[in-house]
């Protein structure tokens, strides 16, 4: 292995695993802006953090799959059959399924803005339990992805 494919794959870990620290701080701001918002006056950090963490998501994502399927680390058999990584990935799936309500709802209320709507609120404490339920497992990810790098599991 040459020093320049060595330099690009610590790179791309080094991002991946930041964006886990972004991506937990953006969705603990979020459910907190939830859980605070009484009126629309709140709604720029709501969308500031969903943003923020809407990043961390993309480039987690975008990191992962070329660390794993990019030919950066151990190839995309050992990932395929690592059982470690195959309960990650269903974890990330349901985080990205839980997902699913706040995004739609955020796209919803920023147009709702644009159009000069009114905005209807009342969904915001459900939304922050969401965001909640989503760091929570963030935990049991990081964890298999430490297993991962042990080896445990395959």
């Amino acid at each position: 292995m040459d020093l320049a494919s060595f330099d690009l794959r610590y790179l791309i870990a080094t991002i991946h695993i930041i964006t886990f620290g972004i991506g937990a701080a953006s969705i603990w701001m979020r459910a907190a802006a939830f859980r605070k918002l009484k009126d629309e006056s709140g709604l720029n950090d709501v969308f500031f953090a969903d943003n923020v963490w809407a990043l961390a998501a993309f480039l987690w994502l975008l990191t992962g799959l070329w660390r794993a399927f990019g030919g950066l680390e151990k190839g995309s058999e050992f990932y395929l059959h690592n059982i470690a990584f195959l309960a990650k990935m269903g974890l990330f799936i349901l985080v990205f399924m839980l997902e699913l309500r706040p995004m739609i709802t955020l796209i919803k209320w920023r147009s709702s803005l644009r159009k000069k709507e009114s905005i209807d609120l009342s969904i915001a404490p459900s939304l922050a339990r969401t965001s909640y339920i989503e760091l929570l497992l963030l935990i049991p990810i990081v964890s298999l992805a430490t297993a991962m790098a042990r080896g445990l599991f395959y």
